[in-house]
């Protein structure tokens, strides 16, 4: 609400420096950035937080193995840049959110014995691309030290051909959706007035045709004001051509939408501390198969697809993700054993040049950055290991412009977001020790809550226990979960979290990892929401 209100206080001849549609990965990154560098910024998101695609990834903060493969086959320059920008990035990612980050082994098998010294030579280049700031050099198992690690590999693939081994090489993993609210509340602290549930339902222009604002719409309360800004960028990821479209029809549209449909499968069925590439299903995409907060998450698809708000996991996506992956696995993969299905549209940066728009695989999934003729500078493109490489030129783009000034320069490459600054790797221990003392005999005590408190909060993860003893919250909100009921009210105290979908999905993974646990706590989270925000609409159970 206090954010709302302060979007409200700009007026004509008291703009905003920069306004931001859209809060998923790219606008809250740009907004980290504007607002670091003393930029008067504002940011609105007509949904939560990375309610889009920024939370259904496959959670990988990585270069691209495939990409490198096009780059070198295709002599792309294009493609060996983005590869080569992605895995600078992915070090600063990593460094700057540890709590939400981790290095994944991944293992690559081989069942053919050309393909041992074929992905290996690969991988060992993409280690050298990365250079001084790669995360560990990739090797050579044998069949048995595979197997070991993941017990569940299949010793022969469906052809017959006996496992020769695996490649095992290193990217970083991350909790997307978490990371999202963090880029928010962290462009919150550094001043920006940040807001979900904000529409924009009109341009503001001046007499000269350009854009000095938005009209825009608190869907909340049905509220209508207007926000005035110097500049205003358009970073609303699929829905960048509907924002477009505000100005009147566009004649070429700037997004290719690409769905990328996963599935959540029982922990059993790989290992809680290594991955699985499939470097080439049967028709030529890839597969992988990672640990994820206790279960294993297998995707994703790549084809065109509509843009729509709420993108769902077709039939046959699910069943071409297992068929994909049963191949290289010894154990029967079974649709009953899915746990959930999600799909996320993936905004590729459309070349009207392109021989083939239609092969949405062929791509390059570098970001693309232009200014309409009105000034409205569109960002689009890209994907979330680059996301502050995009916000940087994002925030370039509009200085470019001349209207806006800055008095300090970018310094996102160093900035650690709240949660990060002061986190340490042994957090889990101590935040098991603090909830032994401030809640004895609660959940909180155990393990795995401790994992995930230090994981979820990192550095806070102390304040969310003080609320649990506090209020008598340290119960779980489900259980084989180790979701705390102080997790709801500390949400909408402190991450924006105004339904339950918010907190299911996106301020927790629960949505994602377990449906029908999700929904057993739905009661539960609906009741602790109705009293922290002292009313509930129909619209926020929807």
């Amino acid at each position: 609400m206090q954010q709302v209100a302060a979007l409200s206080t700009s007026r004509p001849n008291q703009p905003f420096d920069l306004l931001v549609i859209g809060g998923g990965a790219t606008g809250t990154g740009i907004a980290v950035d504007a607002a670091t560098r003393g930029l008067r910024t504002a940011l609105i998101e007509r949904e939560d937080f990375g309610s889009g695609t920024s939370s259904k990834s496959t959670k990988l903060v990585h270069g691209g193995v495939r990409y490198l493969e096009k780059a070198v086959f295709n002599l792309d320059y294009g493609q060996l840049k983005l590869v080569y920008e992605a895995l600078q990035e992915r070090r600063d990612l990593l460094d700057n959110a540890p709590h939400l980050t981790s290095t994944l082994p991944i293992l690559m098998p081989c069942y053919k014995w050309w393909e041992v010294p074929f992905y290996w030579a690969g991988l060992k280049a993409y280690d050298l691309i990365a250079g001084t700031r790669n995360l560990a050099w990739s090797n050579y198992l044998l069949p048995s030290e595979s197997l070991r690690r993941l017990p569940t590999l299949a010793e022969a693939n469906h052809d017959g051909s006996s496992l020769k081994g695996t490649i095992l090489y290193y990217d970083g993993q991350f909790d997307d959706a978490r990371l999202n609210v963090a880029l928010a509340t962290t462009a919150a602290a550094a001043g920006a007035a940040v807001a979900n549930y904000v529409e924009a339902t009109g341009l503001i222009k001046d007499a000269n045709g350009q854009v000095t604002g938005v009209h825009c719409r608190d869907k909340q309360s049905g509220k209508k004001f207007d926000v005035h800004a110097k500049v205003v960028i358009n970073a609303t990821g699929p829905f960048v051509d509907q924002v477009r479209d505000l100005n009147g029809r566009c004649v070429k549209h700037a997004v290719t939408a690409s769905s990328g449909a996963h599935v959540t499968l029982p922990e059993w069925y790989g290992s809680a501390g290594v991955g699985m590439i499939v470097p080439k299903t049967k028709d030529g995409r890839v597969v992988f198969m990672l640990p994820f907060q206790g279960s294993i998450i297998a995707g994703t698809t790549d084809a065109p697809c509509p843009v729509t708000a709420r993108p769902q996991a077709s039939a046959d996506e699910v069943a071409f993700i297992l068929d994909a992956i049963s191949d290289f696995l010894q154990i029967k993969v079974r649709h009953a054993d899915v746990l959930s299905t999600w799909s996320g549209i993936r905004p590729l940066a459309a070349d009207p040049t392109a021989q083939d728009a239609s092969n949405t695989g062929n791509i390059v999934r570098d970001h693309l950055i232009f200014t309409e003729p009105n000034g409205l500078i569109t960002i689009t493109g890209g994907k979330w290991t680059t996301y502050r490489r995009m916000a940087e030129d994002a925030v370039d783009a509009a200085l470019a412009t001349g209207r806006v000034q800055v008095a300090h320069q970018c310094t996102t490459s160093r900035l650690k977001l709240l949660g990060g600054q002061a986190y340490k790797h042994t957090q889990h221990a101590e935040v098991a020790q603090q909830a032994s003392e401030m809640l004895p005999s609660s959940p909180a005590c155990s393990s795995a809550t401790a994992r995930h408190l230090a994981a979820a909060y990192g550095d806070q993860a102390q304040h969310v226990l003080q609320l649990a003893a506090a209020q008598q919250l340290g119960k779980l909100l489900v259980p084989g979960h180790p979701y705390l009921e102080a997790e709801v009210v500390w949400a909408v105290r402190h991450e924006y979290c105004m339904s339950v979908e918010d907190f299911l999905a996106r301020r927790t993974r629960l949505a994602f990892l377990d449906a029908k646990a999700a929904a057993a706590a739905v009661p539960r989270v609906a009741e602790l929401l109705a009293a922290e925000l002292r009313w509930l609409s129909s619209w926020q159970l929807s």
